[in-house]
């Protein structure tokens, strides 16, 4: 994919994401794409990332806002940096603004998102919302066990291991 093609697609999904469109932002996705969000998990298939767009990102919060900067794209592979904003209606951090920065990182085929995956510092929302730190702790751990259960992680700390043990 070329980049003006890919900024393209970005400015899709950000003004989608933005405006609550679960249709528009599904549709940047292929058929059989796979969102990787950092809270709730996977969500695979077009109906299941409107889903997570509706009922996740936009029934916890109101004037929602994301936007991506800095995008790059190699082949099928694109990165971009993002900034995200929202206001908490959760009952426990009603009210509270939170904004988020990441590196997205894009697989795609066809001109759409094959997968998405995110890295944010999830600590700085957990502490923007006031989130209680023995909370935000079980909720790291499992993100670690979750990182380091997946097998391109394993293959490369196996790879890793092997190089240092040759030393």
């Amino acid at each position: 994919m070329e980049l003006a093609a890919f900024r393209a697609l970005l400015d899709r999904l950000q003004e989608a994401a933005s405006a609550g469109d679960a249709a528009a932002f599904a549709a940047c996705f292929t058929e059989d794409g796979v969102y990787h969000d950092y809270v709730y998990g996977p969500f695979a298939g077009r109906d299941n990332i409107a889903h997570m767009l509706t009922d996740h990102f936009h029934a916890a919060c109101r004037d929602y806002d994301w936007r991506f900067f800095d995008a790059a794209v190699s082949g099928e592979t694109g990165y971009a940096h993002s900034l995200s904003r929202f206001v908490s209606t959760m009952p426990d951090f009603e009210g509270r603004e939170v904004v988020i920065d990441g590196i997205s990182r894009f697989r795609l085929s066809g001109g759409l998102i094959a997968e998405y995956r995110e890295s944010v510092n999830a600590g700085v929302a957990h502490v923007q919302l006031g989130v209680d730190p023995a909370r935000s702790a079980k909720v790291f751990a499992r993100w670690a066990r979750e990182l380091r259960a997946r097998p391109e992680t394993q293959a490369y700390a196996d790879a890793v291991r092997a190089r240092y043990a040759k030393s």
